[in-house]
């Protein structure tokens, strides 16, 4: 289906949605982008075909009598109480769907083109219920500041650049990225694209983007790789889930970072807490526990202490 298409259906849903009355077929042609300008003929044709589709896809339009005195004055509606879903249990990625859905709605250019069928209906004298709106409006949020100017980028083709924490990392690095798009991996947003400072396929979590996203270049200054499965990349470029948990003293005020990831923190003694840290892969985590130096202590396991110990020595040996 065209884009054009799909947003003359969904218009054409808004319109019969929020009416607090049956619409005719006349007013639906003169509020709902895509109908102006077609000969009678065709606007005929061309509503009946959409109105069969809509149906099709089990949206419930209605037909009936306008003035209850004139019954040969009909229009159409879509009653909110027959239209609207119960509650929805989602699958992690259908939820991801679902949230990306949410956040292109909620972006200010889409929403306006979308909605000025409502605006049309108020300028001609029909009553509306904008709060009806809320039943195809979806609601799953994205918080990171970050999301809506990548998703302009990624929109645009244009490169970006961006201040980007690394976990475990005590400062951010600078990072020039082509965004190829946005997923949602295990409850995280990330944006994924060509690294042009590595000219190679990265992926970031947005939470770590901090500052502003600024672009760079001009719009179109890129291509998506043909082929390209985001999901499939992230599934490579993503860190393993974590499937141990290592008890680690710290100095109270420092280990952000650990402190911030930790299954949790309990009181050790006067200066001190421990931490319960998950981790993938030990030798990773070894290497950040040893960067905090002494304000990080292993309790266990064993191969995470020895990590931690094999690198301090070796800076001692330097």
């Amino acid at each position: 289906m065209s884009a054009r298409k799909s947003e003359r259906l969904l218009n054409v849903v808004i319109c019969l949605l929020v009416a607090r009355t049956y619409v005719t077929k006349e007013r639906i042609r003169e509020v709902v982008e895509g109908y102006a300008g077609q000969t009678d003929d065709a606007f005929e044709k061309m509503f009946e075909r959409d109105k069969d589709e809509l149906r099709d896809l089990g949206i419930p339009i209605e037909m009936g009598t306008i003035d209850k005195f004139f019954s040969d004055d009909v229009g159409y509606r879509i009653r909110r109480d027959v239209f609207e879903l119960p509650e929805v249990h989602l699958e992690p990625d259908e939820a991801a769907v679902l949230g990306v859905a949410a956040r292109v709605w909620q972006h200010a250019g889409l929403s306006e083109a979308t909605t000025s069928a409502v605006l049309k209906l108020k300028a001609a004298g029909i009553q509306t219920d904008q709060s009806a709106l809320s039943a195809i409006e979806p609601h799953v949020g994205a918080s990171e500041p970050a999301f809506d100017p990548l998703w302009a980028a990624v929109v645009a083709r244009q490169a970006v650049r961006f201040q980007h924490l690394r976990s475990g990392a005590s400062e951010p690095m600078r990072r020039t990225l082509e965004p190829w798009g946005i997923v949602s991996w295990h409850g995280r947003w990330y944006v994924v694209g060509r690294d042009r400072d590595r000219e190679a396929t990265r992926m970031f979590r947005m939470s770590r983007i901090g500052g502003d996203v600024k672009t760079v270049g001009e719009p179109g200054a890129f291509t998506v790789p043909e082929g390209t499965d985001l999901r499939s990349l992230v599934t490579e470029l993503a860190p393993p889930r974590p499937t141990s948990e290592a008890k680690v003293r710290a100095r109270t005020g420092s280990c952000v970072s650990l402190r911030r990831r930790a299954n949790a923190i309990e009181p050790y003694e006067v200066g001190w807490d421990l931490l319960h840290v998950p981790y993938a892969d030990s030798s990773v985590l070894a290497e950040e526990i040893a960067s905090y130096g002494p304000d990080a202590v292993v309790e266990g396991p064993g191969d995470v202490l020895d990590g931690v110990l094999w690198r301090l020595r070796t800076v001692a040996g330097r």
